[in-house]
């Protein structure tokens, strides 16, 4: 089976879970994001121009930036609102 294949193979069961699940919107959020990313990387995957794992791992970096700058917010958020809340 090519990594081709296997990643298809990945989006049919993703899918036929979002089918399935009714309640569980973060898991139904997880497959679609799947579902998402998967299909990026096979469209990336036919240009053989692209080096996929440069690709891939560059896309990576850029979320753990996000989720560094996301900490840093989380942290000015907290310090704000406890600020604020001692005010009232």
């Amino acid at each position: 089976m090519t990594i081709e294949q296997i990643l298809e193979k990945e989006i049919e069961e993703s899918k036929r879970w979002l089918d399935i699940e009714k309640d569980d919107l973060t898991y139904k959020r997880d497959l679609q994001k799947k579902i998402e990313l998967i299909n990026w990387v096979l469209e990336n995957m036919k240009n053989p121009d692209i080096p996929i794992c440069d690709n891939i791992e560059f896309r990576m970096c850029q979320i753990i930036i996000a989720i560094s700058e996301l900490r840093i917010l989380d942290w000015i958020f907290c310090q704000v609102c406890k600020s604020k809340s001692e005010e009232l």
